[in-house]
């Protein structure tokens, strides 16, 4: 409930330009700041490399190649429906575009820069890397959280945790997306992937 309310607000927020995004600006602007201040060409370099964690060509195979893992270790642990993580991969893959860019379009948000939208340009919200690699990397954890050690499922469910957690900051950092965008993608992952924890019990049970 709490995923949703605050995914409701931040959108209703940004459809009206309403005074949330204050915070928007506040942080941009504050960013913006430090970053000078702070002057470090390689921690700038950074905030990009952890962005480009969020991109497709990155996030996806990483997914696909952690679904293969877990189908071989499921059909190997003689599990019932050992199959089932490579389609859940693909859908994850898939279902990400089919949200994320019809938000884009209809709520045209230009980014940090204050440029306004191009013609062939969706907008900022909500942010696609950032929507990307939460799922992705989410979808990778628990469907290997399934097949291996109670331990080491939850360090890997952190490692995704973390690994998101950059790729929001890199965006931010960066300038490539305001934090709003980042937060209300958070908001839809994390609403996504709370219902594939509560379904793959059922779509990968354990082994009779």
């Amino acid at each position: 409930m709490t995923l949703a309310l605050v995914l409701l607000v931040v959108s209703w927020q940004v459809a009206v330009d309403g005074p949330l995004l204050g915070v928007d600006t506040a942080v941009r602007d504050g960013v913006r700041r430090l970053r000078r201040a702070i002057g470090s060409t390689l921690l700038n370099h950074l905030g990009v490399a952890l962005s480009d964690l969020g991109g497709a060509l990155v996030a996806v195979p990483v997914l696909l190649g952690c679904a293969g893992l877990a189908t071989w270790l499921a059909r190997r642990g003689g599990r019932p429906r050992w199959w089932v993580p490579v389609p859940v991969a693909v859908a994850a893959a898939v279902l990400v575009p089919l949200l994320v860019v019809p938000a884009k379009s209809w709520f045209a948000r230009p980014g940090p820069y204050g440029v306004p939208l191009a013609a062939d340009q969706w907008g900022w919200y909500p942010s696609g890397h950032t929507a990307t690699s939460a799922i992705a990397y989410g979808t990778a954890a628990l469907l290997l959280a399934r097949v291996l050690p109670a331990a080491v499922g939850r360090r890997l469910g952190a490692v995704a945790v973390a690994v998101c957690l950059g790729v929001g900051a890199g965006l931010v950092w960066s300038d490539f997306h305001w934090l709003l965008d980042v937060v209300a993608s958070w908001c839809l992952a994390g609403l996504l992937l709370l219902g594939l924890h509560r379904l793959l019990p059922r779509l990968l049970p354990d082994r009779p």
